[in-house]
């Protein structure tokens, strides 16, 4: 689910500039300020859940910059199709559109940098996609068992003691 915690400004100005910061990540974006919280993240880690944060490119290399997390940039099949589906909403202006746009187009530049990249073509295969990079993490052996990293089949080649 999607869970949002409203503050005020200078609520979440004293949670940002704790050290270390109260946020993962943060971000003013057309006057208005988001955050990730790190107790939340933390306290959904620590119940064994799978976190799944919905952020730009400058909040997950903040993310990157705390933390070890597993990225998915997951993108528009291109800008233009983009564009035709935000316009199929109906729910932003051009300006807004033109502008979402514009910030697409340079967000697409760092999709190098993610683990994992998804074009969100057709919503079942992506949503297929993704499942699959979940299930894989989960079954890596570094993130297994806690972080403590388990040898399943030891080095036979050496001589016993």
């Amino acid at each position: 689910g999607r869970d949002y915690f409203f503050v005020s400004r200078e609520e979440f100005a004293a949670i940002r500039d704790r050290r270390p910061s109260g946020f993962l990540e943060w971000a003013e974006v057309h006057g208005n300020l988001y955050g990730t919280s790190r107790a939340e993240v933390e306290r959904l880690q620590a119940a064994g859940l799978d976190v799944n944060l919905d952020i730009d490119v400058q909040g997950a290399a903040q993310v990157r910059a705390a933390a070890n997390p597993v990225t998915i940039f997951i993108a528009p099949p291109s800008i233009e199709e983009l564009g035709r589906r935000l316009r199929g909403r109906g729910t932003e202006d051009e300006e807004t559109i033109a502008l979402r746009l514009a910030g697409a187009h340079r967000e697409l530049q760092a999709a190098g940098v993610y683990d994992y990249l998804i074009v969100n073509d057709d919503l079942d295969e992506a949503t297929e996609s993704l499942r699959c990079v979940v299930i894989g993490e989960r079954l890596r052996r570094r993130r297994n068992h806690d972080g403590k990293t388990i040898e399943l089949f030891p080095d036979t080649s050496a001589s016993p003691p």
